[in-house]
């Protein structure tokens, strides 16, 4: 079994596998990023306190993070089928992956942002600074460091969604452990898939954390 052919594709379904992670890493960003800015800036002490605002945001993320991927992927069948047109295959996961991952982003964002020092918040108030300013030079700058760490963390939470997605088609390594590994009883190839799995997941922590680094002020030599 072990020959070009296995090589190949093994290869091939890590690049599809790289590929689903971080486009629906990206895509995740753009929502669950200004999801966690209003989380911060819309709770009792925020920048603009919002209730409502807050408490909408708030559920939505906590319901969609509260259910199983497998599951969410199943649910949103009928939606990828309207946006990409099938709902099986690589691009289609890609649907359901950023819908997950969207509000456990906004979570990390928020996380992130609630961990910059009040007192520079404030001194760029008394400077006479907007909202939109403090969130671009004083929350996101300050907050730069903390914000790689977790899209380090969420890159290696979303290729491990990915790897689940193969268990309905959804193609990469985990299609590959599924089809061989536990249909076909092929256990060696499922420890190569796995450990494919764990080596890639190691390579993003080490360039995340390699970049948050080099970012951080603090941190010198």
């Amino acid at each position: 079994m072990w020959d070009s052919s296995m090589i190949l594709m093994l290869a091939k379904e890590t690049g599809i596998t790289l590929y689903m992670t971080l486009v629906s890493t990206a895509l995740a960003y753009v929502i669950g990023l200004p999801m966690g800015i209003f989380l911060v800036i819309t709770a009792k002490d925020g920048l603009k306190p919002n209730a409502v605002v807050y408490k909408i945001l708030d559920v939505v993320v906590n319901v969609v993070r509260s259910i199983p991927f497998l599951i969410l992927l199943m649910m949103l069948i009928p939606f990828t089928r309207f946006v990409v047109g099938k709902s099986y295959g690589a691009t289609a996961t890609i649907v359901p992956l950023t819908i997950a991952a969207a509000p456990f982003i906004a979570r990390l964002v928020e996380s992130s942002l609630l961990e910059v020092d009040r007192g520079v918040i404030e001194a760029a108030q008394s400077m006479g600074a907007g909202i939109k300013t403090i969130v671009w030079k004083v929350l996101l700058a300050e907050a730069r460091t903390s914000l790689i760490v977790g899209a380090t963390i969420a890159l290696g939470t979303i290729l491990g969604y990915s790897a689940m997605a193969g268990a309905v088609g959804g193609g990469g390594l985990g299609d590959v452990a599924i089809r061989y590994g536990y249909h076909r009883y092929q256990v060696d190839i499922m420890l190569v898939t796995v450990a494919l799995l764990i080596i890639l997941v190691q390579i993003l922590q080490w360039i995340g954390t390699t970049i948050s680094r080099k970012m951080d002020k603090r941190i010198t030599g």
